[in-house]
């Protein structure tokens, strides 16, 4: 029997002129009334709910939809290219030339070597190549179906595919990534079925019932007709049972710990790259990569800036008048630094190689960056007043001197 082509505009209730949002809203509409939550235990229900999903996949998808227009059906295996040639040399939209309807049945002998086309009846004078006459009319016949189906209508074989990336944030505290620690962590992945081995199958399976078994069905439209993968079966003509450990899908999720080490000096941002510890692959291809994204935590005095450490160190007017060599915090614990006489507020000094190790270039070390802070005493006596009047007569240069040398008005 003869299945006729379905009409995906009358399926949703919508004209060919309909933009792309009526549509949508046409197949929201229907698949809310039709759902299988809505109408549980109803098949009719189901199978029109599985006809709105397929008219609005192809519809929806304006690559699809011009194919679908252009052709009079769909199919993953005509080329856009050549359906728009055929739109050109006059196949008009809506289907093949005849006007009928298409249909597609099962492909007698579909395996057998031979031309899959039955153009009997069919007026091959408007694809003339122009032989002999100097013109040119849509390119030829050839030109239009050589790049419409490849393999003759058989699927192309799907090779291994890589599996894919993983990404983890992690947050340290601000001395493990300074120092380097081991985290353990739990790691959430899709890894191979152990029951169908990746395959989403089990056992032989069944013969298609649509394809009986042979992979191909024809395609006929008008009095035009030529073999094409079924689509029920992708051309494998067999009806696999579904895994029931995966549900068909080749993969488990699975929860796996996992020991990372975290290099000292490790920065904030870095990322941590596990080979192989990332999603599984298909059909046997490698899996891929994990990534551990590392976040720090700060720290109440040290502010971190790469391998550098920045500091603040408080220092009396004193110290900073008459210079002086003060302790400071370090990561390595305290350290010495020296005050040159005249420092100021907010001048900042180096101390090298007191900074982070680099967790890139061994052997290397950042800086410590102190910032001076001078803090000026509260005078509660009078007599400590008193010599700091005598301070200020001994030393009356304007501090604000420079400043309005610099004002212009």
């Amino acid at each position: 029997m003869a299945t006729q082509t379905k009409d995906y505009y009358g399926v949703l209730g919508v004209k060919k002129t309909a933009s792309a949002d009526d549509i949508r809203k046409a197949f929201r509409k229907l698949a809310r009334k039709y759902h299988p939550d809505v109408n549980p235990g109803d098949k009719k229900a189901e199978e029109r709910f599985k006809e709105l999903s397929e008219a609005n996949d192809v519809l929806s998808d304006p690559k699809k939809r011009k194919i679908y227009d252009q052709v009079g059906f769909y199919s993953d295996n005509i080329d856009p290219a050549t359906a728009e040639a055929y739109a050109r040399a006059g196949g008009g939209s809506g289907g093949f030339p005849g006007g009928a309807a298409g249909a597609y049945t099962r492909a007698p002998g579909a395996g057998a070597q031979g031309v899959p086309f039955d153009f009997e009846g069919f007026d091959f004078s408007d694809f003339s190549g122009g032989a002999g006459t100097g013109t040119k009319s849509g390119g030829g016949f050839r030109d239009i179906f050589s790049g419409m189906f490849s393999g003759r209508g058989k699927p192309e074989p799907q090779g291994p595919e890589p599996g894919t990336d993983l990404e983890y944030q992690v947050t340290v505290p601000f001395w493990q990534a300074v120092r380097g620690a081991v985290l353990r962590l739990n790691i959430t992945r899709q890894d191979v079925c152990p029951m169908c081995k990746g395959a989403a199958t089990v056992g032989s399976g069944q013969k298609c019932p649509d394809c009986q078994g042979t992979g191909q069905v024809t395609q006929t439209s008008g009095r035009m007709k030529f073999n094409m993968a079924c689509p029920r079966c992708h051309g494998t003509g067999q009806i696999m049972n579904e895994c029931p450990n995966c549900h068909g899908q080749g993969f488990i999720t699975v929860t796996e710990p996992l020991e990372v080490r975290i290099k000292s000096g490790t920065r904030d941002g870095q990322r941590i790259r596990i080979p192989g510890k990332g999603n599984a692959g298909r059909l046997g291809g490698p899996p891929g990569d994990l990534y551990i994204i590392v976040r720090t935590e700060p720290h109440p005095i040290f502010r971190r800036e790469g391998d550098d450490i920045y500091v603040t160190a408080p220092v009396s007017t004193s110290e900073a008048a008459l210079g002086a060599k003060i302790e400071v915090p370090t990561i390595d614990g305290r350290a010495q630094l020296k005050i040159p006489p005249g420092t100021q507020s907010g001048q900042k000094l180096r101390m090298r190689e007191k900074g982070v190790p680099s967790a890139t270039k061994d052997g290397k070390r950042g800086d410590e960056i102190v910032e001076v802070k001078v803090q000026v005493p509260q005078l509660r006596d009078e007599r400590s007043k008193e010599l700091m009047r005598e301070l200020l007569k001994l030393n009356p240069e304007d501090p604000r001197a420079e400043l309005w040398a610099k004002a212009s008005y």
